[in-house]
């Protein structure tokens, strides 16, 4: 059996109020669901950059993601937040995420859209 690994970029997003808890609940949610959904630990993980919008300022989508969840160990992954860049008629109250890491060459990746989101890239959003 081939172990061989590659690196790979699991995409997603949510929307959020602008409160502490809203940003916090969503990026836990994102980034809960992409690791369990690839199979991910905190070993495979390289980085997680976020991007959020400029009308959530209540909180940092990294610290959110720190301090929003408890079922993984982050504080050993390199995390990073920018603001989204302002685009014409684009979603407001948006977090985006990128987690970079390592998969089994050939994985099929799962990218997480969730709590409006889904019109950014309904080929990827799960429908219930």
């Amino acid at each position: 059996m081939d172990d061989s690994k590659r690196l790979y970029g699991i995409r997603g997003a949510s929307c959020a109020e602008n409160t502490k808890e809203s940003i916090r609940k969503n990026v836990a949610e994102m980034c809960l669901r992409i690791f369990k959904e690839n199979g991910l630990t905190e070993s495979d993980v390289v980085s997680v950059q976020f991007t959020q919008t400029d009308d959530l300022t209540a909180q940092n989508a990294s610290a959110a993601f720190r301090l929003g969840q408890n079922e993984l160990d982050v504080s050993k992954i390199a995390l990073f937040t920018m603001q989204e860049p302002k685009i014409d008629d684009s979603p407001k109250k948006m977090i985006r995420v990128l987690v970079t890491a390592y998969l089994k060459d050939g994985a099929s990746v799962r990218h997480v859209y969730i709590n409006g989101a889904e019109k950014l890239r309904p080929d990827f959003a799960k429908t219930c």
